[in-house]
């Protein structure tokens, strides 16, 4: 199975299946090798990248919602040249087939992000870049900083829009000629943390699913650019959904930590992979097991293999 993620070219980017992680959930690398195959994945997309180290942010990062959480990080980084320095070594040994995607954030400078960028082009194995674009960013601005910072560019640039920007910022986008949209990054809001602070942050939730599959099937109307459908994706069906919106691939964000397997279930799903059903099953009731990967204890394999063969 293959998928097209960005314009035709000679660097196009085309993933083995449909689904990969968001930034800022598994981090530079191979963080989650022991709990995820990468090899099933389509591609990783790393935590964010600046030019320049920024510092965790103070205060609470994380505060429980009644339907999700809210995280606070300050989208703290080493910086380019360490984040190089560290992984450039692990991103050699990912799988073949993994796309490596490098989130790097617009909230400098544009002569900061293309020189960030450029530290990134330098690197064979990274595949392709991802701009965040920040959230205060309008059509004009984002339409003005991407074509600054693709003129330069030689790898595919996907950008991701902020929650909520519609058609408008999509054509914007496409007009400067970024080579494929991700809808969107988490939406941001403000709750109060177990101290009684209000706490700023970026909401993750299964609830924001139906706003951002709404938005995916607008956009993908009035661009002609691959799209990435980004936002309260937690089970295989909640995928299916975006694809079936017009979504050329999807990012998993939250589910990854509720249960890291949960976005190697989803990858083997969309991606041909899950053979087993119950009888009798609804057509989104996959044996869940089905992502867990090799290195399991060796009892709950077995315990898991012989749940297998009593259901074919």
């Amino acid at each position: 199975m293959s998928v097209r993620i960005s314009r035709l070219g000679k660097n196009t980017l085309v993933l083995n299946t449909p689904v990969m992680n968001a930034a800022g959930t598994m981090g530079y690398a191979d963080e989650y090798r022991d709990l995820i195959d990468f090899g099933k994945l389509g591609a990783l997309v790393t935590n964010p990248i600046t030019l320049a180290p920024r510092d965790p942010a103070n205060g609470a990062r994380v505060v429980p919602l009644d339907a999700g959480v809210l995280v606070h990080t300050g989208l703290p980084n080493p910086g380019v040249r360490a984040v190089l320095d560290t992984n450039r070594d692990k991103w050699g040994k990912l799988p073949a087939s993994l796309r490596l995607i490098a989130h790097v954030v617009l909230l400098s400078s544009v002569e900061d992000v293309r020189r960030c960028i450029a530290a990134l082009e330098r690197v064979e194995r990274v595949d392709g870049i991802e701009l965040g674009l920040s959230d205060e960013i309008s059509p004009a601005e984002a339409e003005w900083s991407l074509r600054a910072l693709i003129s330069k560019s030689e790898k595919p640039i996907l950008a991701r829009l902020p929650f909520g920007a519609g058609v408008e910022m999509a054509r914007a986008c496409e007009d400067a000629g970024a080579d494929g949209l991700v809808i969107s990054a988490p939406p941001r809001g403000v709750a109060r943390d177990g101290l009684g602070r209000l706490v700023s942050g970026r909401v993750y939730s299964p609830t924001l699913k139906p706003l951002v599959l709404r938005l995916v099937g607008q956009i993908v109307r009035q661009v002609e650019l691959p799209v990435i459908g980004a936002g309260g994706i937690h089970t295989p069906q909640d995928a299916r959904d975006f694809l079936e919106a017009g979504a050329a691939a999807v990012q998993v964000d939250s589910a990854v930590w509720v249960a890291p397997n949960r976005l190697e279930w989803i990858a083997r799903d969309l991606g041909g992979l899950v053979l087993t059903q119950p009888a009798g099953a609804l057509a989104d009731e996959w044996f869940p097991s089905m992502g867990m990967t090799a290195k399991m204890p060796a009892q709950d394999k077995e315990s898991t293999d012989k749940h297998e063969n009593d259901l074919d």
